[in-house]
């Protein structure tokens, strides 16, 4: 789910699994946050362990039409803000008020200026384009998701050991898994095991 007009413009590929992250919660400030897997476990492993890994994601989540290549620092702000739209997630699945840190952090983020799509002699190109640009474009995401009617539809997956959070776009509201295919298949696989050895 694409709420920046940038986001909308650009292809976002296709799949719930990407060049090795997780791409299931239908808002890209949200798939950024799950690029720290296994947030509940007692050792969480780190996604964006190099800035290699930042570019990958980023090209993954359709952010970049070409290469990128963050730098050390690139790559802490990245963490950085992922973190603060996460915890402002959070607060905002639970009725918190936000704190003015992560607000400022996110906010810093969203002002700066959005890659501007140009008609070349070659079809679609971007001005401006960059990890900076890029992240802008998570921020704003973030902005407008938790600023809007989708705020209320987040949800945390019904898989107690999977933290991530989702936008629920069904028409029903009750989606419960991060994905049909991954926790949800392991929950129905899991019932039905449980009740071969209730009612063998």
């Amino acid at each position: 789910m694409s709420h920046s007009p940038v986001a909308a413009i650009q292809v976002v590929p296709a799949g719930e699994e990407r060049d090795g992250f997780n791409f299931r919660s239908e808002c890209r400030c949200l798939d950024l946050a799950a690029t720290l897997a296994g947030r509940l476990k007692p050792e969480p492993k780190e996604r964006l362990a190099t800035p290699r890994d930042l570019g990958r994601w980023l090209a993954a989540a359709g952010l970049a039409s070409g290469a990128l290549h963050p730098t050390e620092e690139e790559l802490i702000a990245a963490r950085d803000l992922r973190e603060a739209l996460y915890r402002l997630v959070q607060a905002s699945m639970v009725g918190e008020g936000f704190a003015r840190k992560d607000l400022d952090l996110v906010n810093r983020w969203a002002a700066l200026p959005l890659p501007a799509p140009q008609l070349g002699p070659k079809g679609l190109a971007w001005i401006g384009e960059g990890v900076a640009a890029s992240l802008a474009v998570v921020a704003r995401d973030g902005v407008e998701l938790l600023s809007g009617p989708l705020a209320a539809r987040v949800r945390k997956c019904a898989n107690p050991s999977c933290a991530i959070l989702f936008v629920d776009s069904s028409r029903s509201n009750r989606r419960r898994w991060c994905s049909m295919a991954a926790c949800g298949n392991k929950a129905k696989v899991g019932a039905f095991r449980r009740r071969l050895r209730e009612n063998p």
